[in-house]
């Protein structure tokens, strides 16, 4: 009877490794405006990115990875939940407390969900932005909670402040996460004394002087060190490397000297970009000391594209744009995966894959599902993973919103196979692009393609009614 027993144990390992074993840990780290060019292994020639460039050599880097915003706060929140910033109603960054007054109307219901731009030349009132990630989604965090998993959230979370912080929507433990967009100072004790004397409230000052990329390194080793024998779950959420755009004057003073005035070559960013470099190397350390190396999938990737004005701070080239804008530059992200046992070494993969992703894909490793209650936009990636092809799918993108000049926005994104189409509301105005032929999307093809035109629009507006999404309108609409 007993070796009955053990037989049928022995089957049922084999048949279901990923139930029997124990369970892979979990980290995903997030860089703040992070360009998709921005690493060593993505072909950038100026900075120095080893330890982000070891782990894609252990796992799979995609070519074709992408944020589901080209701003912040949706794409955060997207990856967060697996839904669309869409259907969540966070298409545009949200605004901090100290920030809502000037900027955007509190109580958002009472004006109709609209907001007017001041600029009389902008001919469109845009959605209100929902201002923090509802309680009713479920995150990351509260997904594997019924796991085991403890779990912590290092760094920016900028998806609303008290009351709407990682503690309060499944996180054990915070080190950072406040509503801001970006740090007061990236120097302990992260302050600006005349406008935000109080620094980071979740982070309290430690050492004088410690720059905030390495603290953020410390905290997540830390955590790593006192979870290594039970499941965890850590994100990683960089400040860096957004602005203000400050570094540590030892590395600066090396990249300085490497300056050649061509493309990528803005000493501040590069060394922050090597602090972000360095942590990575300090939880790649953390994992190999505590035997975790093997057992833990990881996750890295950027929030939207590079904030590239006129090569500064960084450059996307061959992507147009940066930041903020519909095109490549704007979208694309470095992706990395390193699964154990599923992401062959070295692997570079040319699917398209987005934040939206990451919820199913993680699920998927770990043998439980999303939240069947709701619409999940992402896909599993395992296909991906172990070098096969995905399913047949578009991707989307919706920016309600005026960031920029005449013309660049608010803007509606499709991307189906190598053809993508840019809706623009305001003038009216469609271009459509062959990223295989014209990776920097240089030549409209919308007077020479009509009828894939038309099939990408019809495509893109069955997606915005399906999502619900909120659409700009004319002025004048409601009660504006």
């Amino acid at each position: 009877m007993t070796r009955l027993v053990a037989q049928l144990v022995c089957l049922v390992a084999l048949a279901c490794p990923v139930l029997c074993a124990a369970p892979l840990n979990v980290i995903v780290v997030l860089v703040d405006d992070l360009g998709w060019k921005d690493l060593g292994c993505q072909g950038s020639d100026f900075y120095r990115t080893p330890n982000i460039d070891k782990l894609a050599a252990g796992g799979m880097r995609f070519t074709d990875g992408y944020a589901s915003c080209a701003v912040c706060s949706p794409t955060r929140a997207a990856l967060m939940t697996g839904r669309s910033p869409a259907r969540l109603g966070i298409t545009d960054w949200i605004r901090a407390e100290f920030q809502l007054q000037g900027r955007q109307w509190p109580n958002v219901r009472e004006r109709n969900g609209y907001h007017r731009p001041a600029d009389p030349l902008r001919k469109l009132i845009t959605p209100v932005n929902e201002q923090a990630l509802p309680h009713a989604e479920i995150t990351l965090a509260e997904m594997l909670k019924p796991l085991g998993y403890r779990s912590a959230y290092i760094g920016k979370w900028h998806l609303g402040g008290k009351g709407w912080l990682p503690t309060d929507q499944g996180f054990d433990e915070n080190y950072g996460g406040w509503d801001y967009g970006q740090p007061p100072s990236y120097f302990d004790p992260y302050v600006i004394p005349e406008w935000l004397p109080m620094g980071i409230p979740t982070l309290p000052p430690r050492a004088p002087g410690e720059y905030l990329t390495d603290r953020e390194a410390d905290e997540a080793a830390a955590f790593i060190e006192r979870n290594r024998d039970k499941p965890f779950f850590l994100y990683v959420a960089h400040y860096a490397v957004h602005t203000p755009i400050q570094a540590k004057k030892s590395i600066e003073a090396k990249y300085e000297k490497l300056r050649d005035g061509q493309g990528q070559d803005d000493a501040a960013y590069a060394a922050m970009v090597q602090s972000v470099d360095d942590a990575m190397g300090k939880m790649l350390d953390a994992l190999e000391r505590n035997g975790l190396t093997d057992h833990t999938m990881i996750f890295f990737t950027g929030d939207n594209g590079g904030l590239d004005r006129g090569g500064r701070p960084t450059e996307n080239a061959p992507l147009r744009s940066g930041k903020g804008y519909a095109y490549e530059g704007g979208l694309r992200t470095p992706w990395i995966v390193r699964l154990p046992g599923v992401t062959p070494p070295g692997a570079v993969s040319a699917e398209p894959v987005v934040s939206v992703d990451l919820m199913p894909t993680i699920a998927a490793a770990l043998g439980t599902r999303p939240p069947l209650d709701r619409a999940v936009d992402g896909i599993d990636l395992t296909p991906a993973l172990q070098g096969g092809a995905l399913p047949e799918r578009a991707l989307y993108w919706h920016f309600p919103h005026y960031r920029h000049g005449p013309g660049h926005d608010p803007y509606s994104v499709v991307r189906n196979g190598n053809w993508k189409l840019i809706e623009f509301y305001d003038p009216p105005k469609t271009e459509l692009y062959d990223l295989a032929a014209d990776l920097s999307e240089t030549t409209d093809l919308a007077a020479r393609e009509p009828e894939k035109l038309r099939e990408l629009q019809q495509d893109l507006r069955r997606h915005i009614e399906a999502v619900g999404a909120r659409l700009p309108a004319a002025r004048g609409t409601g009660s504006n």
